[in-house]
């Protein structure tokens, strides 16, 4: 079928979604683990699409833009590592700030405790020389008279009241000296204990400090990192970009080369189709001539006779692999994404390892065994003639393999070896392309009742 071109000339990424894998970083819990190891296995699944999307195209072509994809599929996990390293550089300064102003309010308390101890000792000093002018007013003499001194030197009550009060102002102011003294030095102590205390501080919020300013130089590099490998995978896409677009032109000769080689393979089916109609013709001829003997013979009393030979009535027609089927590009509308043209899978692509077998869907004799030189889009390709079966002419077509196990010309029986899974032909990775064609037209294998 022909390729078309989207209306509008939309371009189709279908899979610009495609995320390259990454060295996996330590995870913290086997939950973890499950999940990376299923976020690996999308990714190996989305590639693995990719590949069998660009099926057919120039190799160095496709391989520019699986190179393009998967650089792009690192671009969304780059800019979360920027963004990442941002938050840890703004945080990290956050915290050099946060230990900043505790270390300056330390500094400053420990500047007022400072003051207050040395105003302390000021008063200290001047409660100490009070107490020292009255130990010495005491040595020359100078104490305070007793009560009944000053009953007896007093002229009248008044002077004596008067002199009693004087003198008991003087003991007050005495004792309160004494105990100023007290409490300034017990106030003092408390102070020096307290600016031990801040200066441990100081010093415990010192060794933090220098680890905030470590931190965030080693934050500020790791940001600065991830944003030079940002740049440089954002360069990269650039470059790759402009590598695809030159590259471009190869696409259309690729369309053309595949459009080719298609017509041949339809030329080569309708040849065998043309091949089993005729010997289905001559043995429905053998078949009519045989019962018509047959009636004759009943008429004049002769024996009954069997001649020709019966359709392909063997089993269901077979997946071409054992094990669980996973499709990786199905049959139909393929759109490429170069430039939004489709082409029409005309089969099924099916996951398989390199080197694994594949075998005969049916009982069948090997039509055609094409090497995959000078048969560039399909690679070592195979045509197996199922023959007819239910009135319908069958072929099955294998493509890119990597070798072969039979010949032209040898009949074979279903579930025989007759190849091994490659990546020959026009494609950058190991799988099954698996064709059936009925009566000259392809039919989706993944309908028949085998698969």
């Amino acid at each position: 079928m022909p390729h078309q071109k989207l209306s509008g000339g939309k371009l189709w990424t279908a899979a610009a979604c495609v995320v390259a894998l990454f060295a996996a970083p330590a995870v913290a819990s086997a939950a973890d683990r499950d999940d990376l190891v299923r976020q690996q296995q999308e990714k190996s699944r989305q590639m693995e699409n990719l590949q069998s999307q660009l099926e057919g195209v120039d190799v160095n072509l496709q391989n520019s833009y699986l190179e393009l994809e998967e650089t792009r599929g690192k671009l969304p996990a780059a800019q979360d590592e920027v963004a990442d390293a941002q938050a840890q550089l703004a945080a990290a300064q956050r915290e050099q700030e946060a230990v900043g102003a505790r270390l300056d309010a330390a500094h400053g308390e420990l500047a007022t405790i400072q003051d207050e101890i040395k105003n302390g000792e000021s008063k200290l000093e001047q409660t100490r020389d009070q107490l020292g002018e009255i130990a010495r007013a005491q040595y020359r003499g100078e104490s305070a008279p007793s009560t009944v001194e000053l009953l007896v030197g007093s002229q009248s009550a008044e002077d004596f009241l008067s002199a009693f009060a004087a003198n008991s102002t003087a003991e007050r102011v005495q004792s309160q000296t004494l105990t100023e003294v007290s409490q300034t030095t017990a106030t003092n102590r408390t102070r020096e204990q307290r600016q031990e205390a801040v200066r441990g501080e100081i010093g415990e919020l010192k060794t933090q400090a220098d680890a905030a300013v470590s931190e965030t130089e080693e934050k500020e590099r790791q940001a600065s990192e991830k944003k030079k490998e940002l740049e440089n995978l954002e360069a990269a896409i650039s470059a790759q970009s402009k590598e695809l677009e030159s590259q471009k032109s190869s696409f259309q000769d690729s369309l053309t080369q595949m459009t080719a080689e298609r017509d041949e393979t339809a030329a080569q089916i309708a040849a065998i189709d043309a091949e089993n109609a005729r010997r289905a013709a001559e043995a429905a001829e053998r078949q009519r001539r045989a019962q018509q003997q047959a009636a004759a013979n009943r008429g004049s009393g002769g024996g009954t006779s069997n001649a020709g030979s019966a359709p392909n009535t063997g089993a269901a027609i077979i997946p071409p692999i054992s094990g669980p089927l996973y499709v990786t590009s199905p049959f139909g509308w393929r759109i490429y994404p170069f430039d939004g043209q489709r082409w029409f899978h005309n089969g099924v692509d099916l996951r398989s390892a390199c080197g694994n077998p594949q075998f005969a869907v049916a009982n069948g004799t090997v039509a055609s065994v094409r090497a995959a030189a000078g048969n560039s889009t399909h690679g070592n390709q195979i045509f197996l003639n199922l023959g007819m079966i239910n009135g319908s002419s069958y072929v099955a077509v294998y493509n890119h393999l990597s070798g072969f196990n039979v010949s032209a010309g040898q009949s074979v029986s279903q579930g025989a070896v007759i190849g091994w899974t490659g990546q020959t032909g026009m494609v950058t990775g190991c799988h099954v392309h698996f064709e059936i064609w009925r009566d000259g037209s392809v039919i989706n294998p993944m309908s028949l009742p085998g698969f």
